[in-house]
């Protein structure tokens, strides 16, 4: 049987709390110390006062860690809560794109962004990986509307409070919210970070899928960081196919190819222009403000500089599509770091 030691004396825990108190934190290897950092990224002072109150413990460490995160990231986002935010960035989560080959259709995605104080935290891996994460719970637990397909703002609040889904590892069980997850990288890089805004598209794939017609979504970031889908500028674009020959187009790989090259040259061309609308307004919008109006400067091949809307009929026929509709463009989302938002 096990017995319980006999309790120090109270002079005896002094000078053993003593002791821990001024253990020196050189007599953790770094072998350890790298290691705790490889895992967490805490600073090399971190990693070695974790480790000491561990006894040199990793998995002891990582607790301590957690414990000391919860204990002061409270204090530290407040203390830094009052400062201004306009750096960041714009992350894009695409889960479903629509109809494919395999896929009947149905759309879904979401657009976040982020902001802390300076460039060069908004251009650290972890603020970017913090950002996809974001994007991708937003991207997760949005639920289609019944307006019809079209990109609607999130509740920042409800988004906060939602467990936060790794992008890179979408089973693994949550730790946190999106909230926490903020606070804790907070503490990590020493600046302010604020959600300031999120939008979502999502259309459930239809029990009797059209035979006609489909949804499809397209995606762009610009300066993409660290090879995720987050950056300065991003946009969205929904897309809409209308053929009686759609079936036999989605069957064909060239042509899939294609479709994925057009969406993205979609995309782009909106972040390449000051784009505010599909079509003319009665804003007296200037034609480069105007997707449809715009010469198609994106899309490679015999197209290219044709006007937009005229450059997706020509396309549609060219690629099989021929019939009423062909391919047109519903809805788009382009944001960009500290811009005004627009009505």
């Amino acid at each position: 049987m096990f017995r319980l030691a006999q309790r120090p004396s109270a002079a005896a825990r002094s000078l053993l709390s003593s002791a821990y108190s001024t253990a020196s934190p050189q007599k953790i290897p770094l072998a350890l110390v790298a290691e705790l950092r490889k895992q967490t990224a805490v600073s090399i002072s971190k990693a070695r006062e974790a480790l000491t109150h561990s006894n040199g413990s990793i998995p002891g460490a990582l607790e301590w860690l957690q414990q000391d995160l919860v204990a002061t990231g409270t204090a530290k986002a407040a203390k830094v809560s009052s400062r201004a935010t306009n750096q960041g960035l714009v992350g894009v989560s695409v889960l479903s794109h629509g109809a494919g080959l395999n896929t009947v259709g149905g759309v879904r995605a979401a657009m976040i962004e982020l902001n802390c104080e300076t460039d060069f935290v908004g251009r650290n891996d972890l603020f970017a990986k913090l950002a996809m994460d974001v994007v991708h719970t937003a991207a997760y637990i949005s639920e289609a509307t019944d307006k019809g397909p079209h990109f609607a703002s999130l509740s920042l609040e409800q988004l906060q409070e939602a467990p936060l889904l790794l992008h890179n590892d979408p089973s693994a069980a949550p730790t946190g919210t999106v909230s926490t997850a903020i606070r804790d990288t907070i503490v990590k890089v020493g600046e302010n970070i604020t959600l300031r805004r999120a939008s979502a598209i999502v259309e459930d794939a239809p029990l009797a899928p059209k035979a006609d017609s489909a949804r499809r979504l397209g995606s762009y970031v610009h300066g993409a960081l660290h090879g995720l889908s987050c950056g300065r500028v991003a946009s969205l674009a929904l897309l809409n196919i209308c053929s009686p020959y759609l079936a036999k187009f989605l069957r064909d790989e060239s042509a899939r190819t294609q479709l994925g090259l057009l969406e993205r040259s979609i995309a782009r061309q909106i972040v390449g222009f000051d784009t505010l609308s599909i079509k003319n307004r009665a804003e007296n919008m200037s034609e480069e403000q105007v997707l449809y109006t715009q010469p198609f400067i994106t899309l490679a091949g015999e197209f290219n500089g044709l006007p937009v809307e005229e450059a997706l009929k020509k396309w549609s026929v060219s690629n099989g599509l021929v019939g009423e509709g062909g391919i047109e463009v519903l809805d788009f989302l382009k944001w960009s770091v500290g811009e005004t938002e627009q009505s």
